[in-house]
């Protein structure tokens, strides 16, 4: 009688199982951090090329940063709708979608977060004063078209932030993350150039934002819908007047996500 041969687990199928049990750690815990190499070679009992190998498929997703040489580890990245508008914006960069046809899709979709905020009971508490300080902290800013830019663009982030349907709020705050990206990056090539709009048109963005917060203060859902949409298409008209047929670009919300995670690293 012979024995059927010992067959070995394959690395990848041993670096899988791992990736598969830390991904579940960093996205069930907020403050999770990844253990040295050494420590994850313990706790799994596995060799350092099948913990290297789970850590490559971490990083692959963007759940984790792997840092190589003297000072090396692992920084864990949580996803947020910024980070899925990369993967989004990767998809509409394939199938050749317009920033025109990304704006249209937003004036759908983003009013729609506005008349929640405008329904929520408690909006006066939570939702109102948060706004209120986005738009003061852009007015600060208004003499300074890229600076005036990201925080006017975090008011529109606020908004879908404040939807209370997580489902919308995550799959239309990765539309909006990815918008931002893209007039955030027009913003600064037109500044390059000194053709950012004037100081007049800011301050209009600005009174618009102010209108809105009282038709959400006053709980008024459809004007608030309808006053965040002719906004939305009067703001997305200046990037789209040269830009409209230029192809959603994903390295842009890329570019956006590191931004942000070195302000956060920051705090």
């Amino acid at each position: 009688m012979t024995t059927a041969p010992s067959r070995r687990v394959p690395q990848r199928r041993i670096a899988e199982t791992v990736a598969d049990e830390l991904r579940d750690n960093i996205l069930a815990d907020d403050n999770y951090r990844l253990p040295t190499q050494e420590q994850l070679v313990k706790d799994f009992g596995v060799s350092y090329p099948s913990i290297r190998e789970a850590l490559r498929i971490l990083e692959t997703e963007g759940l984790v940063t792997v840092r190589r040489g003297n000072v090396g580890g692992a920084d864990v990245h949580r996803p947020d709708e910024t980070s899925a508008a990369y993967h989004l914006g990767l998809s509409l960069q394939a199938g050749r979608v317009t920033l025109e046809d990304l704006a249209v899709g937003l004036q759908m979709l983003e009013p729609m977060c506005a008349a929640e905020c405008a329904r929520r009971e408690d909006r006066l508490e939570v939702v109102v004063p948060a706004l209120t300080k986005a738009i003061d902290e852009s007015v600060e800013h208004i003499t300074n078209g890229v600076d005036f830019t990201h925080a006017a663009r975090d008011f529109h982030d606020m908004v879908v932030s404040f939807t209370p349907i997580a489902t919308i709020r995550y799959a239309v705050g990765s539309y909006v993350a990815l918008w931002t990206a893209q007039e955030e990056a027009w913003a600064e090539a037109r500044t390059r150039h000194g053709e950012y709009p004037s100081q007049v048109e800011a301050e209009g963005a600005v009174h618009a934002h102010r209108r809105l917060v009282e038709e959400i203060a006053a709980g008024r859902a459809d004007e608030a819908e309808r006053m965040a949409r002719a906004h939305l298409a009067a703001t997305q008209a200046l990037v789209l007047e040269r830009y409209g047929d230029r192809v959603v670009n994903a390295s842009a919300a890329m570019s956006r996500q590191t931004i942000q995670s070195s302000r956060r690293s920051r705090r």
